[in-house]
């Protein structure tokens, strides 16, 4: 079944290569505000559905574009699919975007398959026998302090994102690591978690279908993933954490009060923090709307006041 995964992630890294060399001349639609859909989305899942129905008529799918409509939804064998992770970035010929599979049997994740087509980069791995990058062997980060440690994340984009939320999280990763990262595809963000090129991540408003694969890669690799207060159960959670086993025990604590499970009392110390972040960013930019009011009835414009030469 791996095999056939891998087959189904090929053909489509193929179609994806194939369009990125012209990437102006894709169609694209708007599926809701940041969340863009391509023809090649569409050709990507189809070629993967294909594959893996011709090898496995019985199984199911949930995919991103078409969800259940294809296969037997009632299997115990369901097919994870997001056809190309990143499709912003690669619309935009940004080279991070991925291919994800997995293979999902009676709720449990069994096979993975992260295909990263502008690399040739090909994640793998199979419960209980270990993730692999192009047939080598991974493990995650051997870092166990966090301020040593990088932290992969992606930033809110949705209408209705609590944005001043994400800030304040950011702020207390930002001030406890060597750096934070957003790449833009998390399903190639838990790979990199597995393969040890970052030490951690995190990230809200996740589908199963972004962060299946790359789950059993982290756990397969020796590193743990839950939702922010640390639980295992997190696929249909929209809230995601993973990273190394001594990582990942202190981003819990720094990140488990902004949790939908947290308790009452974290959930309203951070609203309370939030509502101050956002009454100081209204107030700024009044300020800075006031300033250039100013400026402009005293006839002193930017560019004449912070001209650069």
């Amino acid at each position: 079944m791996l095999n056939v995964a891998i087959k189904a992630a090929r053909a489509a890294g193929a179609i994806i290569n194939r369009a990125a060399l012209d990437v102006e001349a894709v169609r694209i639609s708007q599926k809701q505000v940041n969340d863009f859909v391509t023809e090649i989305d569409h050709a990507s899942e189809k070629v993967i559905i294909d594959t893996l129905l011709t090898a496995y008529p019985d199984h199911g799918i949930l995919a991103e574009e078409s969800g259940s409509t294809h296969g037997n939804p009632a299997a115990d064998h369901i097919w994870i699919i997001d056809p190309l992770d990143g499709t912003t970035n690669f619309i935009h010929g940004f080279p991070v975007y991925c291919v994800s599979i997995a293979l999902q049997v009676r709720g449990k994740i069994e096979q993975a398959v992260i295909f990263d087509p502008t690399r040739n980069d090909l994640f793998t791995a199979t419960k209980g026998r270990g993730a692999f990058m192009n047939d080598r062997r991974l493990r995650v980060s051997k870092r166990i302090r966090l301020q040593e440690c990088i932290i992969s994340t992606g930033f809110p984009f949705r209408k209705g994102d609590n944005f001043n939320q994400y800030l304040r999280m950011m702020g207390d990763v930002m001030q406890r690591t060597a750096g934070l990262r957003r790449p833009g595809s998390a399903a190639l963000d838990l790979a990199y978690v597995a393969a040890g090129f970052t030490d951690g991540f995190f990230e809200t408003g996740l589908s199963p279908w972004d962060v299946a694969a790359g789950s059993l890669l982290v756990t397969e690799a020796g590193g743990l993933i839950g939702n922010f207060t640390g639980e295992s159960d997190f696929l249909e959670q929209k809230e995601c954490l993973a990273g190394a086993p001594r990582i990942y025990g202190q981003l819990v604590p720094l990140l488990g009060k902004y949790s939908k499970f947290a308790s009452a009392g974290d959930k309203a110390a951070v609203r309370s923090a939030v509502e101050t972040l956002s009454r100081e960013r209204t107030s700024d930019s009044h300020d800075k709307t006031t300033e250039g009011q100013e400026d402009v009835a005293s006839g002193e414009t930017d560019a004449h006041k912070d001209a650069p030469f």
